[in-house]
């Protein structure tokens, strides 16, 4: 067992909306600027945070999600991340306490920062607020004994006087202030209906963004002090996670891989454009990027790479044809919504992704993918994969599923258990006699997504390191079809 002590803090709040975004990003940005190696992560699902936080550091951002994955991935995958760096900066979800709905601490910031044996520093929005600021950190200080929160950052203070007040109330909480943002320099970075803008999409704003948050937090922080309260995060006892381990200790797929989704070939499909392998003997898989297609875990494509794949992105905006040679398809999330006319303009593109779907590749799409296979999109053509149309909806749909395969899939097998998230405001409205994907308890029991010829597509967002053997599937499916 390997024992590591890399230097970590993790950045929390009372509740959202406190200003957590600003300091783990300033704080990973000024970090940087002092030329230390800096490691970023994120609790909870989130996909746009991340892109913020490898503009901050240089470094891939990476989630820590103990409901998808399982506590007793939270270490090896924090390990993954922070291998070779100076000091870990992990920001938090929601209030300090907040969790999954109905599963106690399971999944929270305070969760993640107990399995990581990391110290809290608390952002305290105390705009509206003076000596209270007191009683409200040692609560959130109080709450839970095994919580360590090692100092408090005071966000939107009004003036001088208003700084006095406050440091004077906290005197007696027994928590150091180890920064103060003031209200006139609050960063702005826009956002619309399922959050921040993501990086890909402004990238030359977000670079400016992130530096106004660095400034901001070099000029207002203790920085020595952060740092050496990160020095003080207790020893970890677990090895990094590590793709080609976590394939080599998941079971075996249960049932004969070439067996799935046999159909005769779509006459679309022009054989002549991909081949079974490159060169060097690799599966070549596809997976979407670009401005319409940001959300994507890290490991998804380790663990494809792993399994035998080369991952080749690929931006559907841009893009005429599918990479040479593709033998599948991975689109992740994103905001197709936003770009349906451009995705749509593209039509050699998604005649090329109708071919080869219609082959009967692999195909692994989740939300935003699943609206780009729909026929179309509010009224705009997509690629016509499935027999389905999409479209903006009124409400928001969002929160943690457990769900079960009621389909046999290039994914998994009818009764395989996962955990997922949804994260959409939009509805599809599917045509009769397709195969669901998943049986969903959210709290009703409900099915959803698709499985036809070698497509997967689903609302739902999964963590594939939770259930590595599903890489490997998907990846040996790609070999045989």
């Amino acid at each position: 067992m390997v024992t590591s002590s890399v230097p970590r803090l993790v950045i929390a709040a009372p509740s959202s909306g406190s200003g957590k975004t600003t300091v783990a990003t300033g704080l990973m940005a000024a970090l940087a600027a002092r030329g230390l190696a800096v490691s970023p992560h994120k609790v909870g699902p989130d996909y746009i945070d991340p892109g913020y936080h490898a503009l901050a550091t240089g470094r891939v951002g990476r989630n820590l999600d103990a409901y998808l994955c399982g506590p007793e991935l939270i270490g090896p995958l924090f390990l993954r991340g922070a291998s070779g760096c100076d000091i870990a900066v992990v920001e938090g979800v929601m209030g300090l306490y907040d969790g999954a709905a109905g599963e106690g601490e399971l999944a929270s910031t305070a969760h993640v920062a107990k399995s990581l044996r990391a110290p809290v520093v608390l952002v305290v929005d105390a705009s509206s607020q003076s000596r209270s600021v007191a009683a409200l950190v040692h609560g959130f200080a109080s709450w839970d004994p095994e919580v360590r929160v090692g100092g408090v950052i005071l966000n939107k203070v009004g003036s001088d006087r208003h700084e006095a007040l406050l440091r004077e109330a906290l005197d007696s909480a027994g928590v150091p202030v180890l920064g103060v943002l003031r209200r006139v320099a609050q960063v702005s970075t826009p956002s619309r209906h399922l959050g921040l803008v993501p990086v890909a999409e402004r990238r030359a704003q977000a670079v400016e963004a992130v530096a106004a948050m660095a400034e901001q937090v070099r000029a207002g922080c203790d920085l020595e002090g952060l740092v050496a309260l990160a020095r003080g995060a207790g020893a970890l006892s677990c090895a990094g996670w590590d793709a080609a381990e976590a394939l080599a200790s998941s079971p075996p797929p249960p049932l004969p891989v070439p067996s799935l989704g046999a159909a005769p070939p779509d006459p679309r499909f022009r054989p002549e454009g991909s081949r079974p392998q490159t060169p060097d003997g690799l599966t070549r898989v596809a997976l979407a990027g670009g401005p319409a297609f940001t959300f994507s875990y890290a490991e998804h494509a380790e663990l494809l790479t792993a399994a035998g794949a080369e991952v080749v992105t690929f931006d559907p905006l841009r893009d005429e044809q599918l990479p040479d040679g593709t033998r599948g398809l991975v689109i992740g999330g994103g905001f197709p919504e936003v770009y349906a006319s451009e995705l749509s303009a593209n039509e050699p593109l998604r005649k090329a992704v109708a071919a080869l779907a219609g082959s009967g590749a692999p195909f692994a799409a989740e939300c935003a993918g699943l609206l780009y296979l729909c026929r179309e999109l509010d009224g705009q053509p997509m690629c016509g994969v499935l027999d389905a149309d999409a479209r903006m909806g009124e409400r928001l749909t969002l929160g943690y599923r457990d769900a079960v395969a009621v389909s046999d899939s290039v994914l998994a097998v009818a009764g395989t258990r996962m955990r997922g998230h949804e994260f959409h405001r939009t509805v599809v409205e599917p045509g009769a006699g397709t195969a669901p994907a998943w049986g969903v308890r959210s709290p009703e029991r409900r099915v959803e997504g698709f499985v036809e010829r070698g497509v997967h597509a689903s609302y739902l967002h999964t963590h594939w390191a939770s259930e590595p053997g599903v890489a490997r599937r998907f990846v040996e499916r790609c070999r045989t079809s």
